[in-house]
C-alpha cells in the first residue's frame, strides 16, 4: 500500500473482523487521495477558510468565503452539489463566534512550510500519512519549540478518541522531523473536529484522558 491515512485507521478499527479483511484487501489495491486525511474535497471550503482564518487571524475570510458559496448554490442546479456547499457553510458559520486563540501560544509565531516527502511515517512498517493544516515555531521562555494544528471533518464528526488518532500522528510527525531543533510542545500539537467543534490535545493522551489508538490499531492491521 502506498500509504494509510489516520481516517483509513478509524475506519479500520469500525469494521467486523469479516469485513475488516475485505477493507485491507481493497487499501492495498487503492490510491490513496491525500484530501481523505483531513475529510477530502468534499469539505475543501470550509477547511481552506478555517485554516487560513487560524493563520491570518483575520475572521472577515469567513465571510468571504460564505458569500462565495452562497454565489455558486444560486448558479448550480444540481441539489448534491447545493448540499455540499450549503454543509461547508453551515461549518464556516459555526466557527464565526469561534476564539482561535486558546488553540495557539499567545506569542509570535512563524509557520514553516511543510514538505511533501516528510509527511510518510514508518509506524511498525506502515507508510502512515500525516497532513497537518499548519506547523509552526516559537520562543516560550528561552525555549524553542514547535506544535501544530489539524482541522478535520466528517458527516456526523468524529469520536473524541478518534480525533486523539490525528493529535497522535501530527506529534509524532513534529517529534521526527523537528524535535532535534526544538521541543514539541503536547499542548499545541492539537487536531480539532470542524462537524462537532471538539477538539484534542496530545497532552491528554500523554496524561490518559484520551486513549492511545493509533499503535494497537496497527497492531490489529498487521494480523489481517
Amino acid at each position: 500500500m502506498e500509504k494509510v491515512t489516520v481516517k483509513n485507521l478509524i475506519e479500520f478499527r469500525g469494521k467486523n473482523e469479516r469485513t475488516k479483511i475485505t477493507f485491507v484487501n481493497n487499501l492495498k489495491k487503492e490510491k490513496n487521495n491525500s484530501d481523505e486525511a483531513s475529510g477530502g474535497d468534499y469539505w475543501i471550503s470550509c477547511l481552506s477558510a478555517i485554516r487560513n482564518t487560524y493563520k491570518s487571524d483575520n475572521v472577515d475570510l469567513l465571510d468571504e468565503k460564505i458569500d462565495l458559496l452562497r454565489d455558486k448554490i444560486k448558479v448550480s442546479d444540481i441539489k448534491r452539489i447545493k448540499d455540499q456547499f450549503q454543509r461547508n457553510i453551515d461549518i464556516i458559520n459555526n466557527f464565526k463566534d469561534y476564539d482561535f486563540r486558546h488553540l495557539k501560544p499567545n506569542v509570535n509565531l512563524t509557520f514553516l512550510t511543510q514538505h511533501k516527502y516528510q509527511s510518510i511515517l514508518d509506524i511498525k512498517g506502515f507508510p502512515i500519512e500525516a497532513k497537518p493544516c499548519h506547523i509552526f515555531t516559537f520562543s516560550n521562555n528561552n525555549s524553542e519549540e514547535i506544535g501544530g494544528i489539524w482541522f478535520v471533518v466528517q458527516l456526523e464528526g468524529f469520536k473524541k478518541s478518534e480525533l486523539g488518532m490525528f493529535a497522535d500522528i501530527l506529534y509524532r510527525y513534529l517529534n521526527k522531523h523537528y524535535s532535534k531543533d526544538f521541543y514539541v510542545n503536547p499542548d499545541y500539537c492539537i487536531a480539532i473536529d470542524l462537524y462537532n467543534g471538539q477538539e484534542v490535545s496530545y497532552t491528554e493522551i500523554e496524561n490518559g484522558k484520551i486513549p492511545e489508538l493509533i499503535d494497537s490499531t496497527l497492531d490489529d492491521l498487521n494480523k489481517i
